[in-house]
């Protein structure tokens, strides 16, 4: 049992570190997992890479899994880059109380949407862009309400989703 837990930690680590910060860069300039899959020469398999670009967009505050205006909703996560003594770098967790943090967020249903009616949620979600179809049905959006920062991405997929409801 701990044998397979420090084989799965040791796995985690050697992904994140030969390719995590190509995945979260790469979820900043907009690419979907597939292509992000795509650009690596590391080998990882999509769903890890969902994983990682889910985690990176809750860590920068992009997805909150609580209401904006909240005390947690307000948690930003950074990386600051130290060194010790001996001249090692490594990089530390730095939790920021972003106070003045005044991005407009929507609420986003998605996971509900496709628990309730895959195939009709679906339909919807061919009339958008092949990548802004992907970036929905690649995360893996939970079954209550998240919010989503307002970003071009997002209003763009909301109009196309919500037309005729």
């Amino acid at each position: 049992m701990s044998n397979d837990l420090f084989n799965k930690a040791l796995s985690n680590f050697a992904v994140d570190f030969a390719a995590g910060d190509a995945v979260r860069a790469f979820t900043d300039k907009g690419y979907s997992a597939k292509e992000i899959h795509d650009k690596l020469d590391f080998p990882i398999p999509v769903e890890r890479i969902r994983k990682i670009m889910w985690e990176h967009l809750l860590d920068t505050n992009v997805i909150l899994l609580s209401e904006p205006g909240n005390e947690s909703a307000r948690k930003r996560v950074n990386y600051e880059k130290v060194q010790d003594k001996y001249g090692h770098t490594s990089f530390k967790q730095v939790i920021i109380d972003d106070e003045s943090s005044d991005a407009e967020y929507a609420a986003i249903d998605f996971g509900k949407r496709l628990y309730k009616d895959r195939e009709a949620f679906i339909k919807k979600l061919e009339e958008l862009s092949e990548s802004d179809r992907e970036y929905v049905l690649d995360l893996p959006w939970p079954l209550e309400t998240v919010w989503h920062a307002k970003n071009e991405r997002i209003k763009r997929i909301l109009i196309t989703i919500n037309k005729g409801d």
